[in-house]
């Protein structure tokens, strides 16, 4: 849930001149607004006005808008203008603990030290589901804080596993030394990264704006529905962790064996890969049907909670069935460059689907429904993955034949 508050800007006065502003929602998602006056004793008035949306994008907030001035000189005629535009916000301070813990993880992963990576997102993942009743709820003596409170234990945690995985690279990783003394540009390979990653950031940005459309929706219904949605995340990155560690070993054995022509070695890693996703998937599944109620007290849940929730991660969880072969599907996409086409993928799942049909939903047959969104927004997935894997198999794979591994 995304709420605004109202920012009051400072207001200044001197020997001659006055000035009074204010802002609202200026540093949150959804409508914001601004407004000023200025008064001098010598030149006259001037007045403004501003309306914008905000969109969260990943790290940054994007804003567009438009705004209204009028002028009163002493030595003229009144006049009006009006402008329009954007820009974006980026509050490093937010992202000092997602990135870097990223960051340090990647440097693991690259030298083959995953068994780290592991440790330093379970961690991460630990003290965020610790933290998440005592602030959410207040409990021993702590202010009680609500959806506030679960951003801050998201944030607390990815700052405890950004310093961990800092201290593993210094003392484990050996064929990495981190020092920043000897950092250098080279804008070579900055471009090289920024060519693999474009499509993985614009997928990140689709996910926060999918989950910022969905809270919009399910704010419409309660507060406890978003919290619900936010505990499915919480619990399901349990589900899903082993399939991303799955996924660090599979890309570059996929990737290797296309640069050795080695047909076979690709089609088993990836076949493999598949089965033990969707065994690890089924798994989950069955946790969240057979102790949903369990899985819900961890997070002090009440009665309201228990009530929307048990149907709701019932529901919602349906989706693992196909998640795992389309996670698996999409990083063998990455591991032969083709990381638009997991791109392609996010959008119509997230986007296309997801938003459109929770929308629909909410508003033909209740809160119920929405959660259905999410497993049939998979569905999806699942048909594109499989057209788009058949295309890469065809163009990629098949050709390089039965070289020898």
């Amino acid at each position: 849930m995304y709420r605004q508050q109202p920012t009051l800007f400072p207001s200044t006065a001197g020997e001659d001149y006055t000035h009074l502003g204010f802002g609202l929602g200026t540093d949150s998602a959804g409508l914001a607004m601004t407004g000023g006056w200025t008064h001098n004793d010598d030149d006259g008035d001037a007045a403004s006005l501003g309306l914008g949306f905000n969109v969260p994008l990943g790290p940054f907030l994007a804003t567009v808008g438009g705004k209204g001035i009028y002028t009163n000189p002493n030595d003229g005629d009144e006049g009006y203008a009006a402008a329009v535009g954007g820009g974006l916000q980026w509050k490093i301070g937010d992202s000092f603990g997602l990135f870097g813990e990223m960051m340090f993880e990647r440097i693991l992963q690259s030298t083959g030290q995953t068994f780290y990576c592991m440790i330093t997102q379970g961690t991460g993942a630990i003290i965020n589901i610790i933290l998440d009743p005592i602030l959410i709820f207040g409990l021993f003596g702590v202010p009680k804080m609500g959806i506030q409170g679960a951003a801050a234990a998201t944030v607390f945690g990815q700052i405890v596993a950004m310093f961990l995985a800092l201290i593993l690279n210094h003392s484990k990783n050996k064929e990495v030394r981190i020092n920043f003394r000897s950092f250098t540009p080279n804008w070579r390979t900055i471009s090289i990264i920024y060519q693999v990653g474009v499509p993985s950031i614009i997928m990140q940005s689709i996910s926060s704006v999918m989950t910022f459309g969905m809270n919009k929706i399910l704010i419409g219904f309660s507060e406890t529905a978003v919290a619900v949605f936010g505990v499915y995340f919480k619990l399901q990155s349990f589900i899903f962790m082993p399939i991303f560690g799955l996924n660090n070993g599979m890309i570059p054995i996929v990737a290797y064996n296309y640069g050795a022509r080695s047909k076979k070695r690709i089609m088993e890693t990836v076949w493999l890969s598949i089965g033990i996703a969707v065994g690890i998937m089924l798994i989950g599944l069955m946790v969240f049907h057979l102790m949903t109620p369990q899985l819900l007290m961890l997070f002090q849940a009440d009665e309201e909670m228990l009530a929307i929730g048990v149907p709701a991660l019932r529901i919602i969880s349906l989706s693992f069935l196909f998640a795992g072969y389309c996670i698996i599907v999409g990083s063998v996409f990455q591991a032969l460059g083709n990381g638009v086409y997991s791109l392609i993928i996010s959008v119509a799942r997230q986007l296309v689907c997801i938003l459109p049909l929770a929308w629909f939903f909410a508003r033909t047959f209740g809160l119920h429904a929405v959660w259905l969104s999410l497993p049939l927004a998979e569905i999806t997935s699942v048909v594109l993955s499989s057209v788009l894997f058949r295309k890469i198999y065809l163009d990629k794979i098949k050709p390089l034949g039965q070289a020898a591994a």
